[in-house]
């Protein structure tokens, strides 16, 4: 009967996603404010059916039901609990439910904390919001229920992929959700005010907050996957390019121009017709990662085995939304009126040079991508593109945008000084340079360019702390004056300071684990030791382990260094029975100056076993910088003029002498 109820509230939330997608936009063109004002209620309405229809469906996991064919597929009675939650969405239709429930969510949100948008915009956005959650509710109805029910039911289910019984796939998958669903309000308020022809700077304002939550859940639901795939598949990888991978990290990229780009529509009232396409961009390349997942054209272990009929219905829908809001953007965007002029050596000189070499990082990564399917599909053949094209088109672009990160801050709205912002980073390019060599002096191996990599984004970090310290005087003012700017400088301030910074440790760990990256392979048998990086590893033997679902043989390995003890590690093989699958349980041991990796495989002749060590200098500091770039989003987000938008402009005061004059 609970399963009955859930589909039932999925009928009902479509219902009122299409009188949400209709009444108030008519509304909002007749001048009719009764019919606007319907906006929030079928928001508020939407939202409550699609969260009932979410816990249904959980309480079905959470009680085994295996009525439910969805449960019966991907549940099983002896599954822990946290993974018994998180299989609602390790499936597609459960997913799709979480998917529609983000994105009721979103509206919801505005049309709570939207009192400081015109009536007739917030209606329109939300009526934009109903027309696509209308289409994955259709979606999810007709060819994807998660209420199916199974005569007679099963004792036990089939249980949940092993490899995504893990706490990070438990978190990773809605972390990613809120990214790419929060984009749907940036392409909701740009759809919009195509609509209604008007973007102005207020309007800016509007979208950044929305942009910079979806960009920061996002950051984290990459930096979670990519840590997961790191400690679970047994491959010592922190990215792998996957098509999978590349469709979550595209959105990312084209929302990290918006962010970028809407900062100059806010500021100089210029670029508004660039940033209304990328907002229209950034979810578009969303629905095609839901595309890609969920279509059967791709094989990863990221990927939803679907049927292509799904993917057909999904593509219908991309079709739709993609072509109709570029269709909408070609009309209407050459009547939008030009902003404010600025000089290319300015602050907006340099946003707009970061928005050119990130469209270019983005246009690679989608050509790598989406080429070898499109092929595959007209039959001209398999095609690989794998990490050589990535690394040779993706980070030469990347190097001038991170060298310029570091320069644009230091430059003025409308016309800056380029050598006198040179002049204030020598000591931030004094820095580098003593970094770089300190790298050439204590590394002797490894790719010659990775020394200036580290040099670069040093570059980065000392640049961001030093532009903060000149907003506060810091050591040139007393330090009450100091004290007294640092309370009342803008959050957003704060938040970019924090997220260059992070982007640039980020940086140093994915070139320190890229070129000084220690990887051997061994036959062991209970005795033998290994030496990798320093440490020397013995092998202590194997022995067997009972989980709550699975059975496991586990290597223990004792390490020292200098022949002192460091730590004792225990790699193992897991072997579930429901569904039949072994997986591998990497031992780490992590400290901030690298990773001591080690996975133990199939038995070899001789009673041995194949060993795998490999040491991950600096890696940790990927998944430090990209929280610490996620943080200084929640600093900027937490600023109180993104909360309450762009003021309204009021009519300056007639003098009544004057008022007379003209009646």
């Amino acid at each position: 009967m609970i399963a009955e109820f859930g589909h039932f509230a999925l009928a009902l939330a479509l219902v009122i996603s299409l009188a949400q997608a209709t009444l108030p936009l008519i509304g909002a063109q007749r001048g009719d404010a009764v019919w606007v004002a319907l906006a929030r209620p079928f928001a508020l309405g939407q939202f409550l059916c699609i969260a009932v229809a979410f816990a249904a469906l959980t309480y079905a996991y959470l009680v085994s039901d295996f009525s439910v064919v969805n449960v019966a597929r991907n549940s099983h009675s002896a599954k822990p609990l946290l993974y018994k939650i998180s299989g609602v969405w390790g499936n597609h239709e459960g997913s799709m439910v979480l998917w529609v429930l983000m994105l009721s969510l979103f509206g919801l949100l505005v049309a709570l904390a939207g009192n400081n948008l015109p009536p007739t915009l917030r209606a329109r956005v939300l009526a934009i919001q109903a027309w696509i959650g209308a289409g994955f509710l259709a979606f999810i109805l007709l060819t994807s229920n998660p209420f199916e029910r199974i005569f007679p039911p099963p004792v036990d289910g089939n249980g949940l992929n092993p490899i995504l019984q893990d706490p990070g796939l438990a978190f990773h998958p809605p972390f990613l959700y809120l990214g790419y669903v929060g984009f749907s309000i940036a392409f909701s308020f740009a759809v919009a005010a195509l609509i209604e022809g008007r973007v102005d700077p207020a309007w800016a304002r509007w979208v950044r907050p929305w942009t910079l939550a979806a960009w920061c859940a996002l950051t984290v639901g990459i930096a979670l996957g990519s840590y997961w795939a790191y400690y679970e598949l047994g491959w010592g990888g922190w990215w792998f390019w996957d098509p999978v991978e590349n469709a979550s990290f595209m959105p990312w990229l084209a929302g990290t121009a918006l962010l970028h780009s809407a900062a100059v529509a806010e500021k100089r009232d210029a670029l508004k017709s660039w940033t209304i396409l990328l907002a229209i961009i950034a979810f578009s390349l969303s629905l095609i990662g839901t595309f890609l997942v969920r279509s059967g054209v791709l094989t990863s272990v990221h990927a939803f085995a679907t049927d292509p009929q799904r993917g057909l219905f999904i593509l219908l829908l991309l079709v739709v939304a993609i072509g109709g809001s570029l269709t909408l953007y070609a009309i209407r965007a050459p009547r939008l009126k030009l902003g404010g002029l600025f000089h290319p050596v300015s602050r907006e000189g340099g946003l707009v040079l970061n928005n050119l070499l990130l469209s270019t990082a983005l246009a690679t990564v989608f050509l790598g991508t989406l080429y070898p399917l499109f092929l595959d599909a007209i039959g001209a053949g398999k095609v690989s593109v794998g990490a050589p094209y990535f690394n040779t088109t993706f980070v030469p672009v990347m190097v001038p945008l991170v060298a310029a990160m570091a320069i644009g801050p230091m430059l003025a709205w409308k016309r800056g000084d380029l050598a006198g912002a040179l002049g204030r980073l020598k000591f931030a390019f004094a820095t580098a340079v003593a970094v770089t060599a300190l790298c050439f002096a204590l590394v002797a191996r490894g790719p010659v360019l990775a020394p200036l990599g580290i040099g670069l984004a040093t570059w980065v970090i000392a640049a961001s702390l030093l532009e903060f310290a000149e907003r506060i005087q810091l050591f040139t003012a007393p330090a009450a004056e100091t004290w007294r700017r640092m309370r009342n400088l803008p959050r957003a301030s704060y938040g970019m300071t924090i997220a260059h910074a992070g982007m640039g440790i980020a940086i140093i760990g994915m070139v320190a684990v890229s070129a000084w990256r220690v990887e051997v392979v061994q036959a062991m048998r209970p005795g033998d030791i290994v030496a990798a990086a320093g440490f020397t590893l013995r092998f202590e033997g194997m022995r067997e382990l009972q989980g709550p679902n699975y059975r496991a043989e586990a290597g223990s390995f004792t390490v020292t260094r200098n022949g002192g003890l460091v730590t004792r590690l225990d790699a193992e093989r897991r072997f579930f029975t429901d569904p039949a699958q072994l997986t591998t349980e990497a031992a780490i041991r992590s400290t901030l100056l690298g990773d001591l990796y080690v996975a133990i495989g199939d038995e070899a002749p001789g009673q041995m076993r194949t060993v795998r060590v490999w040491y991950n200098p600096l890696v940790v500091w990927i998944w430090l910088g990209a929280v610490i770039m996620a943080l200084g989003g929640v600093v900027s987000l937490s600023d109180r003029r993104l909360r309450i938008g762009a003021p309204a402009r009021r009519r300056a005061a007639v003098p009544a002498g004057a008022a007379s004059a003209g009646a």
